[in-house]
């Protein structure tokens, strides 16, 4: 009694938020045993969670209704399951359903190429990997180590490996089969020599052996899955394969050993039919499996890139540890060559880093004292000694790692089409199947057994989904892995469909179109004057003010290499510019009404001045020892990547807007020099989510690209919002896409990649409905009256395992796709 009792009780672990106090836990507890069927409460308050017991009808959602009441709150996780057994996508449909028939699950989503299910809920994994098991796949939580991903390519090899054992044994075993009995049909005199040699029927019991040995050897893992499947009233893939091969075999056995039973004329054996069909399947199961390896491949090179150990100084030696062993604030020593183990900031050395894999920028960054580095990069010919400032799943290549995963286990809209399909494929086709035999027996010409069998064989086999289920995660993923090499980071994969709907990208200019820092870009002396004294003695005056634009001439002087003169009797001349004595020389800069007022002329520059105001920038002039001596401009200049980027985005038939906090001349300035078609100038940063909305009613599908800080409101007012990257921030919440480095190529990129995938998914779409719909009919004999063809079940073998490769196969095209810009 006491055994029966414990196996009809349940329990539920629940988090819960908002405790404070020894009160709270009260309360709740008091909340939870007031619940139906419930027999034993804990609640922790250290750990926030409740623990539940109770019997075989506790019901979470009345846990977390109750819970809910009393003001605290159960909040909703995602859990990522890995899930084993799925083989077409008649299969995720019946995983994602049972998932979501539990109560207390937010949504779930079932990927079939990544075989993972994502799971939002209040629940333990307990529960979830309960709901996958009844609906007869197991299932193990996703531990998201560098070993878990290793373990999954071990059981992945495995399973490569077995297939490749199965379909040798299933070949050399259904070859004499094959060649027997289509042998005495094909190739004249075959017949009649195995009828004077073994005689037909003793070809007949070897055929049975060989046949039965693929069946249930090398074919059970069809019989594992899909009789259990059929037995629930869920059939899949393998349930049509069991139906077709069974039937054949049966029929066969039946006209081997029990002729009698048999009408007149039509004891055949379709021995190699059910033989040749395993193998052709398992074939098809073998090509699937390692395209499927090839697909999350740029997973496998971003895990790659995680250094195994660090060299770490404790107790003043270096010493080698596990990359797991490193903790925030340890100095980290880096020799040429090697891998960066984690984030952080340089404390001692200088050399260049090969970021390429992180930011797609080929060209490798230099590093030096105060230089941030990011795990996973490549130091080249300096030491390097670095404090650690990220670890384990912080750092920047985790995140990475993190979103390209997610970005490739999701859903986009188009797959809701495909769902709504392959729910009623599989029993579709199996009425389908029953009709043709039905008609076949009772319309057909003699021998109608016979004829209807095969026939009805032909639909089962033909028609199998996988192809369906594979069409749109394999693009996906591949997609979003060929973006992630290239710098460009899909955090959600609806973005992935949505951009390339956009009809215009709207583009914020500071730190987005130029480099975001002032910097000094225009410098002509006049005669009599040396640039590089000028140069000096502007700077000198300069370094003692604190506006942004002295910053950017004295960091001109300095990159330059210049010795800055003393300088004295500093002051600023409010409204005008500033003045002092450098090298005993007076120095005066400032706009053109200050030289006027020095009784200056600046007529000299005039061309200059008016270039310059062309181009959106505002000139200022400098005098040394009373005479007129260089017009200076300062501004932040265009990152080198935006003009090819906008031609780019032209060529792709999109327009072009800036948005920007900048008085409208200048704007209009950089927007002529770049070919930027709509300009929103003076614009607040609390103005820009009008902007954007504003350019959304005019041009349509709006795509924005900001700095991902103080642009997040606009990029999420957005159809899709882009956030260029620095390649250390890449966790902006508001961006649906992160361009990884702070090119402007990215953008074209990005919208060009997604265009392709979505193409590629429709290409398979097209092909896997398309296909599967038209031999159909073919299979159940449409061809016959007219031109008295039928499709042998070995053909409709090959068809269809010919159909998942071509997805697969279309789905890898898209690791060959170029960036735009690399292709110009």
């Amino acid at each position: 009694m006491d055994t029966e009792t414990q196996q009809k009780q349940s329990s539920i672990s629940l988090p819960i938020e908002g405790m404070s106090c020894a009160s709270c836990v009260g309360r709740v507890e008091a909340a939870l045993k007031k619940v139906e069927h419930v027999e034993e409460v804990a609640v922790n308050l250290a750990t926030e969670r409740a623990d539940i017991r109770g019997d075989d009808q506790l019901d979470a959602g009345a846990l977390i209704e109750a819970v809910e009441k009393t003001g605290y709150t159960v909040p909703a996780t995602t859990t990522e399951l890995s899930v084993e057994g799925m083989s077409c996508a008649s299969c995720v449909g019946r995983v994602e359903r049972a998932l979501q028939a539990v109560p207390g699950v937010v949504e779930a989503n079932v990927n079939l190429a990544t075989e993972r299910a994502s799971i939002r809920s209040n629940l333990p994994a307990e529960t979830l990997i309960a709901a996958v098991a009844d609906a007869g796949y197991s299932a193990s939580e996703v531990d998201r180590t560098g070993a878990e991903a290793e373990e999954g390519d071990d059981k992945k090899d495995a399973e490569l490996a077995g297939l490749k054992r199965d379909l040798t044994i299933a070949a050399v075993l259904s070859l004499p089969v094959f060649v027997i009995e289509m042998g005495s049909h094909v190739i004249p005199g075959m017949h009649g020599l195995i009828a004077d040699t073994i005689g037909m029927q003793l070809s007949w019991y070897i055929q049975f052996v060989l046949a039965t040995l693929v069946l249930f050897g090398p074919g059970r893992r069809f019989f594992s899955k899909g009789i259990p499947a059929l037995l629930r009233g869920a059939p899949d893939m393998n349930s049509l394969v069991v139906l077709g091969t069974s039937a054949a075999w049966g029929y066969s056995v039946i006209a081997t050993f029990f002729a009698g039973l048999l009408p007149e004329g039509t004891a055949n054996v379709y021995f190699e039919a059910a033989a040749v069909i395993v193998t052709l399947i398992l074939l098809g199961r073998f090509f699937e499996a390692r395209a499927k390896g090839r697909t999350s491949q740029a997973i496998k090179r971003l895990v790659g890139l995680q250094a195994k150990t660090a060299r770490v100084i404790r107790d003043g030696k270096a010493v080698e540890i596990g990359i797991g062993e490193v903790q925030p604030g340890d100095l980290v020593e880096v020799r040429p060559g090697e891998r960066i183990p984690v984030d952080g900031e340089v404390t001692d050395g200088d050399s260049y880093v090969d970021e390429s894999m992180i930011t797609g920028e080929p060209v490798p960054v230099a590093k030096a004292t105060g230089s941030e580095v990011v795990g996973g990069t490549v130091n080249q010919k300096g030491a390097l000694t670095f404090k650690a400032t990220a670890v384990g799943g912080t750092t920047v290549l985790a995140q990475i790692i993190r979103m390209v995963e997610e970005a490739q286990g999701s859903k986009l809209p188009i797959q809701g089409l495909v769902d709504k399909v392959t729910m009623w494929f599989v029993p579709a086709v199996m009425t389908a199947a029953l009709l043709t035999f039905l008609v076949w027996f009772f319309a057909g010409p003699e021998p109608a057994l016979s004829l209807a069998l095969v026939n009805a064989v032909a639909v089962l086999i033909i028609a199998c989904p996988c192809a369906m289920g594979l069409a749109t995660p394999t693009s996906i993923m591949v997609g979003t892995g060929r973006g992630a090499e290239m710098g460009v980071l899909f955090r959600k994969g609806e973005a992935l469909q949505l951009l390339k709907d956009a009809k215009v990208v709207a583009l914020d200019k500071t730190g987005t179109l130029t480099e975001g820092k002032p910097a000094l870009t225009d410098l002509e002396v006049a005669e009599g004057f040396e640039r590089s004294d000028v140069l000096a003695k502007i700077a000198a005056v300069e370094s003692r003010s604190e506006h942004p634009i002295g910053r950017a001439i004295t960091e001109a002087a300095e990159n330059e290499g210049l010795s800055l003169p003393k300088v004295e009797s500093f002051e600023s001349v409010t409204g005008f510019g500033v003045k002092a004595q450098a090298e005993g020389v007076s120095v005066d800069i400032g706009a053109d009404r200050y030289m006027k007022k020095l009784g200056l002329d600046v007529a000299t520059f005039a061309d200059v001045a008016e270039r310059l105001g062309d181009e959106g920038k505002s000139p200022l002039y400098a005098a040394i020892d009373g005479k007129l001596a260089a017009i200076v401009a300062v501004a932040d200049p265009i990152k080198e990547s935006t003009p090819e980027a906008i031609k780019a985005l032209h060529d792709l038939g999109l327009k072009v807007a800036m948005i920007t906090g900048d008085n409208r001349r200048t704007a209009e300035a950089i927007a002529k020099q770049l070919g930027i078609d709509d300009v929103v100038s003076e614009v607040l940063p609390e103005g820009k989510v009008d902007a954007v909305n504003t350019l959304k009613s005019q041009h349509g599908k709006l795509a924005f690209v900001g700095d991902g800080i103080n642009d997040a409101p606009a990029l999420a007012a957005a159809d899709v919002g882009m956030a260029i990257g620095t390649g250390t921030d890449v966790a902006i919440e508001a961006a649906d896409v992160v361009l990884m480095s702070g090119s402007l190529g990215g953008i074209p990129s990005a919208i060009a990649l997604s265009q392709e995938t979505i193409r590629n998914i429709k290409q398979n779409l097209f092909w896997a409905f398309a296909y599967n719909t038209a031999l159909i009919p073919l299979a159940a004999g449409a061809l016959y009256p007219a031109f008295g063809l039928l499709l042998s079940p070995i053909f409709a073998a090959a068809a269809m395992a010919l159909s998942s490769v071509f997805v697969l196969t279309n789905a890898l095209r898209l690791r060959r796709f170029k960036a735009p810009t690399q292709a110009a």
